[in-house]
């Protein structure tokens, strides 16, 4: 459960006279020029505000800033006028900036009563927040959260959405959902699971908190039956540390060898160990390297690069194990060369000069490149890539993205296509692919806009055969502030996008129809949510040896949520499964023949 101080959010926005009434958090200072309008047909409206010295962090007690204290605070009065329907190709833009990159400034927006709307605080350099056209009279406020004598910019602008390609035309896959064992399963712990899939045994292991749990599936039914077991690394098994501290939980999976790492952050390391039998037993890691950071661990695996050093002398084990935390000008990562038993010194992978967010899951392509994902280095999302074996990092922005709170995640296909998933400032889910290693990057498109999807958290990746890629992430078809934990009704699913063609087009499904995983508002900032900050920070996808995409997500909406009832804010450990359509893996396609029209089944 990562400590978050920075978010963002979309919706309508507001006049300033009325916000400094509403919201009883004292009056802001006037920008420079204090008003504007902008028009369908106005040329962009710019301000500006500043310099300022005094640090303003009140935003992290309460979700919104305190602007009792002079110079505490910046305001601007935002006039917009569009025609009916503009909203269906324009989106409004505001971007604030500022020349010093380890400075930062937040960005709140605020409705005619006061409510607060929308939020850029990501770090990022520029501030971005992206809403519809609607007309009406709005507030843009600028917070100085580490300002170091800077002074800002800002331009509100409109500009045109993204047209995407159609969707694709392959027949979007099914999925049968499976929530754990009852007799085993926590209802409230199951927040920011991870997955992995043991390719020697078939099993599936499922991460959340304290617990791993190990569940199997029958395929010789339809849809196939699960069978699931707490195999948690405890004393009894091998591994005390496991047991005992868990501020985030992370589980990787070698789909080469089965060896199975199970680590809690405990501060400034981890507590972890691992298991080569899923679960039966456990054996003590260091954890991860010093230097580390003290969030939002990570860890992942694959080839050693020919660029670099590889394993130990005394090592047989045949991949390198990565283990990545953030920190707060950076993040390390350290790697493992014997298995992930050991691991070397933590290397920073950029600075604030680079990124200011947070990063996602580390992944490591065929070919040996490791890829750590960023949602905020400048303006817009980035991946940090290793050719070395993680002796040096460079950051490799993607281009079209935009810096949100929702970590990004990349997949790797079979000969190293990279898909890139994440969720832009819009709160719409986007993909794009490269072929060379994050320098150029094609492809670039919203997904899952056919299904009306205008909000999406918790974006997460696998990729097959180097044409094939899962996109995983919980959506809503409502529109709006999706963090406002009193107003916001939107209706949440797990949607699952897949491509066959190496990211040109992508066709999305409802992996959860029936039966949604939220109901309400979802909280991703952090220390300052209330209930709805149930489901934590981020889901997981994998797939098993057949190419079925199976991802892990927590259901916050159980029993009578369901149809209709009260709304539980669980955290229910369940796996969606594919059960129908085309895998991720093409030797197991359905074979038709023309003599006989038999079809191969998917088993």
């Amino acid at each position: 459960m990562s400590v978050r101080r920075k978010r963002i959010m979309t919706a309508l926005v507001a006049t300033a006279a009325l916000v400094a009434g509403a919201i009883g958090l004292g009056t802001a200072e006037a920008a420079t020029p204090n008003s504007g309008t902008l028009s369908d047909t106005s040329a962009p409206v710019t301000w500006t505000g500043g310099p300022f010295v005094t640090a303003n962090v009140t935003a992290q007690a309460s979700g919104q800033p305190d602007c009792t204290a002079p110079g505490s605070c910046d305001d601007f009065a935002l006039h917009v006028s569009a025609p009916a329907g503009y909203d269906t190709g324009h989106n409004v833009q505001v971007k604030v900036g500022w020349s010093n990159t380890a400075a930062d400034f937040d960005v709140y927006l605020y409705d005619a009563a006061g409510n607060l709307a929308a939020t850029a605080a990501s770090s990022a350099d520029p501030e971005t927040i992206t809403v519809p056209p609607n007309t009406g009279d709005y507030v843009v406020r600028v917070v100085p959260f580490a300002p170091l004598g800077q002074s800002y910019s800002a331009t509100a602008s409109m500009v045109a959405k993204p047209v995407n390609p159609a969707p694709g035309t392959a027949t979007p896959p099914g999925f049968t959902d499976y929530p754990a064992d009852p007799a085993i399963a926590d209802p409230n712990g199951a927040g920011e699971p991870s997955i992995g899939f043991d390719t020697r045994t078939g099993a599936t292991l499922y991460q959340a908190g304290l617990a791993t749990l190990k569940a199997t599936f029958d395929d010789t039914t339809s849809p196939a039956r699960a069978s699931w077991s707490d195999v948690s690394a405890k004393a009894a098994t091998g591994c005390p540390q496991g047991s005992t501290t868990s501020l985030d939980p992370i589980l990787f999976t070698d789909r080469a060898t089965g060896r199975t790492w199970e680590s809690q952050l405990s501060g400034a390391d981890s507590l972890t160990c691992y298991t080569d039998n899923d679960g039966a037993s456990w054996s003590p890691s260091q954890g991860g390297g010093i230097p580390s950071g003290v969030d939002h661990q990570t860890i992942g695996g694959g080839p050693y690069s020919p660029n670099g050093v590889g394993a130990l002398p005394t090592s047989t084990y045949p991949n390198a194990v990565y283990y990545c935390s953030q920190d707060i000008a950076t993040a390390f990562c350290a790697v493992s060369r014997d298995g992930g038993v050991t691991f070397g010194a933590g290397v920073p992978t950029y600075s604030l000069l680079d990124c200011g967010g947070i990063h996602g899951h580390v992944k490591v392509a065929p070919d040996g490149t490791a890829y750590l994902p960023n949602r905020s280095c400048g303006a817009t999302a980035a991946v940090a890539v290793s050719t070395d074996n993680g002796t040096s990092w460079t950051v490799r922005n993607v281009p079209g993205t935009s810096a949100s709170d929702a970590d990004p995640s990349v997949g790797i296909g079979a000969n190293g296509t990279v898909y890139f998933g994440s969720v832009g400032s819009d709160g719409v889910p986007a993909v794009a692919t490269s072929t060379d290693q994050g320098k150029t990057w094609a492809h670039g498109q919203q997904v899952g806009t056919d299904l009306g999807i205008k909000n999406a958290v918790f974006p997460t990746v696998v990729a097959g055969d180097d044409n094939r890629a899962a996109f995983a992430f919980l959506g809503t078809t409502t529109a709006g502030n999706y963090q406002d934990i009193n107003n916001f009704h939107g209706v949440w699913h797990l949607y699952v996008a897949t491509t066959y063609d190496g990211g040109q087009t992508w066709v999305t499904s409802d992996a959860t129809p029936n039966d949604p995983v939220q109901v309400g508002s979802i909280c991703t900032g952090g220390t300052t949510c209330g209930a709805d900050r149930n489901l934590l920070d981020f889901i997981d996808v994998t797939m098993d040896d057949h190419g079925r995409v199976e991802v892990a997500f927590a259901d916050g909406c159980t029993g009578s949520c369901v149809t209709g009832g009260t709304n539980t804010r669980t955290a229910y450990p369940t796996i969606a499964r594919q059960s129908s359509g085309l895998t991720l893996l093409s030797t197991f396609d359905p074979v038709v023949t023309t003599a006989t029209k038999k079809t191969k089944k998917l088993r």
